[in-house]
């Protein structure tokens, strides 16, 4: 039995992150804008003590030429807050995280929202914050083309720095709401933030309290060294990708150490590599699900996912069984490209071997087994420094998700893996995260043990 137990997301994609998880039988064909099949989701989810439930975004559609074959361009799907908050009111204890860019949105409209967010789930949400990557969404922002990859990096540092600073307007006890007096607020307790940076100018105050886990969780994704380092920087939860344990324990200790140099407990930063889970109660079980799911996959398809994995790299018209080009450095996501030209050299595959590895998982670790092979993995990762938990990626929707709590979970408990039963109500509670304190409150609470140092000595 475990002494320590890992944290587990729910990525909810829709159908499913099977490239074909729309054509399954068993999925649910119109996902992306049917609320009622959320609301399903989120409540088995909670049902099954998961921390949160996730849910990207992009705010460009992908993949237009392929409107008939692929539900892979997102081309109809719920603005991720928007679903959250209404999730947030038939919900009662499952995080809420959702993707918004520091690309092509402003501090302010972010925080507010989040903030927001905060106080309708009672202290439950999360911000995965991302640079955007593809072209598209540019040119819906009054752009030719993308923003180049360093810029849109020290946008986001910033981009972060004043959200957080936002999230501080008010502190924890600043509305009194006296009636008697007619005091509303205390005029010491709120703090405009006043910035001004190389991207940014915002005075504040935020127009929303602070919420009761202090402020919403911030989520990063993002695994190139620019990624790595804001990451470790800001995240209090990093969602990434890997392909074998050793790249897993690698970035594990990685993050760990970049955290600590910026005196932050290692602790304090839960990291929740995706698993893409297909289970069966023996092996050809698994097998045999799998190999339905890869046998919907549309060749043109298969190409069209890895062309826009790889930066925008058009593969459509080289042979579909030769090797992988060498690729000119893209100016979309660094890390999946890198990760996806490693594995095809490292396993010697064609192009269509590497969308089938792919189509499943992405590019995240791809798991066909049993309840049992799948929680060793699982067990592996989290007691030999490869995660702290994971982000369960269902084949496809509901399905996928009910064959991992239904076999695999009970597993995970039975060698004390994971909760039973909620220890908390925030999402911090739930992923043991500490509430931060009010930045200026705690400043003043220094201070004043300052002084009562001094008046002692």
């Amino acid at each position: 039995m475990s002494s320590r137990q890992f944290k587990l997301g729910a990525f909810l994609m829709q159908t499913g992150h099977h490239i074909a998880a729309w054509r399954h039988p068993g999925a649910q064909a119109d996902a992306a804008v049917n609320f009622r099949h959320y609301v399903d989701l989120a409540r088995r989810a909670e049902a099954a003590k998961f921390d949160a439930i996730f849910l990207a975004d992009s705010v460009g559609v992908r993949n237009r030429d392929l409107p008939s074959l692929s539900r892979t361009a997102r081309s109809d799907h719920f603005e991720p807050l928007t679903l959250l908050s209404a999730l947030a009111a038939v919900t009662e204890r499952i995080g809420l995280i959702a993707t918004v860019s520091t690309t092509y949105n402003e501090p302010y409209h972010v925080a507010r929202k989040f903030a927001s967010l905060d106080q309708i789930s009672g202290g439950r949400s999360g911000w995965n914050l991302v640079t955007s990557s593809g072209q598209g969404e540019a040119q819906n922002f009054n752009l030719d083309e993308h923003v180049e990859h360093a810029r849109r990096y020290a946008r986001a540092a910033e981009f972060h720095d004043v959200v957080l600073g936002l999230w501080d307007s008010w502190e924890d006890d600043a509305f009194v709401r006296d009636r008697e007096s007619g005091v509303y607020f205390t005029p010491e307790k709120l703090h405009p933030l006043h910035h001004r940076g190389e991207h940014f100018q915002v005075r504040g105050p935020l127009n929303v309290a602070r919420s009761p886990q202090g402020r919403p969780v911030v989520v990063q994704a993002g695994a190139s060294p620019a990624g790595r380092d804001l990451a470790a920087r800001t995240a209090e939860v990093i969602f990434v990708a890997h392909q074998t344990f050793d790249e897993a324990q690698s970035f594990y200790r990685d993050i760990k150490q970049r955290a600590q140099g910026y005196g932050r407990d290692p602790d304090s930063v839960k990291i929740m590599p995706g698993i893409f889970p297909v289970v069966g109660r023996t092996q050809a079980e698994a097998d045999e699900k799998f190999a339905r799911l890869q046998d919907l996959i549309h060749p043109v398809v298969g190409v069209q996912l890895l062309s826009n994995m790889l930066g925008g790299y058009d593969l459509s018209g080289l042979p579909v069984d030769g090797p992988l080009p060498d690729l000119p450095e893209t100016n979309g996501g660094k890390s999946r490209q890198r990760l996806l030209v490693d594995l095809a050299r490292r396993d010697n595959l064609s192009i269509r071997d590497l969308y089938l590895r792919i189509a499943g998982a992405r590019g995240h670790q791809q798991v066909v087994g049993t309840p049992q092979s799948i929680a060793d993995q699982l067990q592996q990762w989290f007691e030999e420094e490869g995660a702290d938990g994971f982000n369960i990626m269902s084949p496809w929707l509901p399905g996928g998700l009910d064959d991992f709590v239904e076999l695999v979970l009970p597993e995970l408990r039975r060698r004390g893996l994971f909760r039973t039963e909620y220890e908390g109500r925030t999402l911090r509670e739930h992923l043991g995260l500490a509430r931060p304190a009010h930045r200026a409150a705690a400043a003043r609470a220094h201070a004043v043990e300052e002084e009562s140092l001094r008046a002692l000595g």
